[in-house]
């Protein structure tokens, strides 16, 4: 099963701005998922649980963020906020001319879909955070940051694969054909014989500044009513155990029993969800009413 990719124009500072998604799975189905990446990402990373999903009848829309994979570049680095990336979003959910959708986020991803969510007249029915919550760590944004703001460069996809299984290991005991998978459209040439990865460097400016404070969000956490199921590494350093132990307690959705968690073993931030064990977890909570 292959997806059929698309574009859609977004507006925002500096103009229009083509934002590219990949449809999975009948644009009539009944059921539409909206799976979005982590901050340094693209989302084939969502290829495995896309087809997952679309086998059963699902229709799975997996954009790639401005600035990421095949969406284009915004203008300025300064334009890479989170107004940007929930308009561009709102505009996507738009155009799939669908009341609701049910949103997976990792990461960045998870960010934008509790902004979503928290939003009054909100389409997101049912959302999935992959490992990211009401209170983020300072020390992982700092390292995120850290990788953010450096320029790398490969001399072939062979050197991405390895550069990715040590950066990224927490992702994971993925197999051999995922970490090429992941290799494969993580980068692409540069014009000079090698490759570079598939995201505009500028978006690691707004990391420029040291992070010295955990980011809250409680605030965004407790306007959420719909279902939450939030998914956690064991051995995360962005959401720590406490936090979703505060989730699960407290906030609109917690009030009336919708949230629910699930940590997986053997693994940080964040959990890939490439393998059958975590898509399965996903799969039953989206597919059971």
């Amino acid at each position: 099963m292959q997806p059929e990719l698309k574009q859609v124009s977004v507006i925002g500072r500096g103009g229009f701005h083509k934002l590219a998604y990949a449809e999975w799975g009948s644009p009539k189905a009944e059921h539409t998922v909206v799976c979005v990446h982590g901050v340094s990402r693209t989302g084939r990373d969502f290829d495995m649980l896309a087809a997952a999903l679309a086998a059963k009848g699902v229709r799975v829309i997996v954009p790639d963020l401005p600035g990421r994979g095949r969406s284009e570049w915004l203008a300025s680095p300064a334009h890479y906020t989170d107004r940007a990336y929930v308009r561009a979003m709102s505009t996507l959910v738009a155009r799939l001319d669908v009341d609701q959708v049910d949103w997976v986020g990792t990461s960045l991803g998870g960010h934008i879909g509790m902004l979503m969510a928290a939003e009054p007249g909100t389409p997101v029915r049912r959302l999935v955070l992959n490992d990211f919550g009401a209170r983020v760590s300072a020390a992982a944004l700092r390292r995120i940051g850290g990788y953010l703001t450096r320029q790398w460069h490969f001399a072939s996809v062979d050197e991405v694969e390895t550069h990715l299984r040590e950066v990224h290991a927490p992702f994971g005991k993925l197999s051999d054909a995922h970490w090429r998978h992941l290799a494969q459209h993580s980068a692409v040439p540069d014009g000079k014989g090698g490759f570079r990865f598939h995201f505009d460097p500028g978006i690691g400016m707004r990391f420029s500044i040291p992070i010295l404070l955990d980011v809250i969000l409680w605030h965004i956490w407790d306007r959420i009513d719909c279902p939450v199921l939030i998914l956690r590494g064991e051995d995360s350093d962005l959401l720590s155990r406490s936090t979703v132990d505060a989730m699960l307690k407290r906030g609109s959705a917690a009030s009336d029993g919708r949230v629910t968690a699930f940590e997986f073993p053997d693994c940080g931030h964040a959990p890939a969800l490439m393998d059958e064990a975590q898509i399965a977890v996903i799969k039953n909570y989206l597919l059971t009413d």
